[in-house]
Order: structure tokens, then sequence, then C-alpha cells
């Protein structure tokens, strides 16, 4: 019988010196079949591994057509390859995974909350319970639960089974077989806590999983999805807090414990500045329109700088208000592009709309007194009021 891969027999080695028996090309790139693999192919919810074959970088671990394709950054020569584990990323997975298993079994046999899915992600990780909701008491409680056991050090081993013998082993958790399973079906074991069929790595002991932390939980199909971290991610995790905490300590010269609420004060004064501001705007638009009126020219402009539309609306408002025979073009170049506004009770505005639109190589629409846009750039801003008052001029 063929002996399963090197990431399956021996989880924790880095290294392999190995040999490519199959190579070739395809919508995802170069790949590699070898004659051995460290390399643990994508599946059961647990991502594929990362490193190098020969020097060159492995992208992606899949399984296709029954055999591992390594697939590769760079084409490689057939014969006798060296392969080198991405091991923090690998010990990673199996902290995670390892972690998932002893939190399902955790929650199903304390709680009766099986897992229905489980997603081992860059960043989180996730299970779906059969429960509707978690109240803060029970993710206490489930957490605790799990330390409790990982504190054990429970022993985790790999067994092989026929498929018929699985109908014989009292507790085994199983989700189903792969579609297209043939041969021995493997299982996971946690000494006394879990049997799963599990086709992913693992670690040799609970222990080795550290600590793991419920980080939060959400309503998922009838049942809850629960956020987990383990290991090394909850150290990295909690230092990254740590950071941030030191960080707005000092932009708000708060202590921990008080951080909620120094900001929430901070949020709560920006809000009234932000009202203050908006009043003051809206007082020094209609000052602006009332001002632009006051001039005898038959057409009007005016340019700022970092204005928004809104604002120019209130300019032209008051332009109109003050002067309802005139016609104002206002510009203006912000950091997200350049605005113009033609403003006037003219049947023709949107004819003349669209010709400063034209002109500044923009876009822009309008109905009634107000044609609006937004343009890449003003340079030929001279060109447009050179364009419309000539059109102005003729219809006179």
């Amino acid at each position: 019988m063929k002996q399963p891969p090197a990431y399956d027999r021996e989880p924790y080695l880095t290294s392999l010196t190995t040999q490519v028996v199959d190579s070739g090309h395809d919508s995802q790139g170069f790949w590699v079949v070898l004659e051995d693999t460290i390399f643990y192919p994508e599946g059961g919810g647990q991502p594929a591994d990362r490193g190098t074959i020969a020097g060159v970088e492995v992208l992606d671990v899949r399984k296709c057509q029954g055999a591992i394709r390594h697939y590769l950054a760079a084409p490689i020569l057939p014969g006798p390859v060296t392969l080198a584990l991405d091991w923090g990323r690998r010990f990673d997975h199996m902290q995670q995974h390892t972690g998932q298993h002893l939190l399902s079994a955790v929650a199903e046999d304390r709680f009766g909350w099986k897992t229905t899915s489980f997603h081992l992600g860059p960043e989180v990780c996730d299970v779906e319970l059969t429960v509707p909701s978690l109240a803060p008491q029970d993710r206490i409680a489930l957490e605790e639960a799990v330390a409790a056991e990982i504190r054990k050090a429970r022993p985790v081993r790999i067994h092989r089974l026929a498929p018929e013998q699985l109908q014989s082993m009292p507790g085994l958790r199983s989700r189903g077989l792969p579609e297209g399973h043939e041969g021995l079906v493997r299982l996971v074991e946690i000494e006394g806590v879990d049997l799963a069929t599990c086709g992913g790595t693992h670690l040799a002991n609970t222990a080795e999983i550290e600590a793991l932390a419920l980080l939060d939980t959400e309503p998922m199909r009838g049942g809850t999805r629960v956020y987990f971290v383990a290991g090394g991610r909850l150290r990295r995790r909690l230092a990254a807090h740590e950071a941030r905490n030191a960080t707005l300590r000092t932009l708000l010269g708060a202590r921990d414990q008080e951080l909620p609420k120094a900001l929430e004060e901070k949020l709560s004064q920006l809000a009234e500045m932000a009202k203050q501001l908006r009043r003051t705007q809206e007082a020094w638009a209609e000052l602006l329109g009332r001002e632009l009126a006051r001039r005898t020219e038959p057409l009007v402009s005016w340019h700022g700088e970092g204005l928004e539309l809104p604002s120019l609306q209130s300019v032209a408002k008051s332009f109109l208000v003050t002067h309802p025979h005139g016609v104002l073009l206002l510009t203006s170049k912000t950091p997200s592009g350049c605005y113009f506004l033609l403003a006037g009770n003219r049947p023709d505005l949107g004819e003349l709309g669209r010709a400063v639109a034209e002109t500044l190589g923009g876009r822009g629409g309008g109905t009634g007194t107000v044609y609006q846009g937004k343009c890449p750039t003003l340079t030929q801003r001279p060109k447009a009021l050179d364009r419309l008052g000539q059109i102005l001029q003729a219809r006179v």
C-alpha cells in the first residue's frame, strides 16, 4: 500500500529531498508533481502550505486529477529537488486547526452545539455552531472549558481505518468523506475528547495550542458563526491591541479603562465643531453669492480651492436670489477632482452648461437654474469663459 505524503506522516518535517515526477502549465501557472511532499494541499477548511522547491517560491498546492500539484513562481528542471517549508505558516495552521477540533468537541459534548462548517482565515478563524445565539456568559463558559482541555496537554494522534469500520466507531465526528474518496479514512484523535475524520495537519499535543480566545459571534443560517484565534495569533493580536492602546492613551490623554469615554467626548466635540463649520460655510456662501451679484457684467465667474459641490450650490442660490437675471460660473479644485457649476434663470441653461462641460473635458447635468459637473482639470477654464461669453453676447 502506498504510504501517505510526508506532510501527513510527519507534520513537523520542514525540509525534504525528493524527485519531480511530472510538470506542466495551466491557467494557474507552472506546476510540478513530486514523488513525495511536505506541502499540504488546500482542503477541509485549511489553506495550502507555502515555501520553496529548488529555491523557487511555491504559490499554491492543490489536489488535481488524483495528484498533488505544486504551483510555482517559475518552472524547474526534472530531477532531484529540495523542499523547504514555510514553518511559521504551517505551525500557525496546526495551532488553529487543532484548536478548532478542540473547540468543536467541547461545544458539542458540553453544550450540545454541533459544528457545521470551519474556515481557517489569514487573520481569524471561524466555526458555525447549531445554536441560534450565544449569550456573553455562554461565550465565557465555552472559552473556559476549552482552556481547561488545553491545560491537560492531551495527546493528539492519527489513525487510519477502512470506511466500513467507521460505523462501529462510537462518538466519531464526521461531516462526510470527500467526493470520490478511496482507501483508508484518516482520523484525528484528541485523547479523551475528540475523534473526527480529517485530512489536515495537527499538533502532537493540545498544550501546543497555547491558548484560544473567542472574538465575536454573528447569526448565520439559523446558527451562530463564532470567530476565534489560537496560539501565536492570539499573542500577536494581543500585542497589536496593546500597541494601539498605547497610541490612544497618548492621543486622548487617558488610561485604558477611560479610553472609550474619552473617545466619545472627542467625537462629540468633533460633531459640534462640524455643525459650527457647516453654519459658517452657509453664512460665507450667502455673503459670497450676494457679493458676486453686485457685479454688473453679464457673466460673473469665481474660482475657489477645496470647495465641494454643496458649497458651490449655496453660493449660486444666494447669487440668483440677489441677481435673478445674472449668469454665474463657479469652479473649484479639490483633492478628489475639479467641479464646475453654471447658474442662471435661462431656458437655454442646459445648452450653456453642456458647452462648458465640453470645453473643460468633463461631464455634467442639471435642470432648472443649475447645471453642474466634474472635470479632470481646470486648465481650459479661460477658454470655457470665452466660449460662454461669446454665446451670451450673441444672444443679447
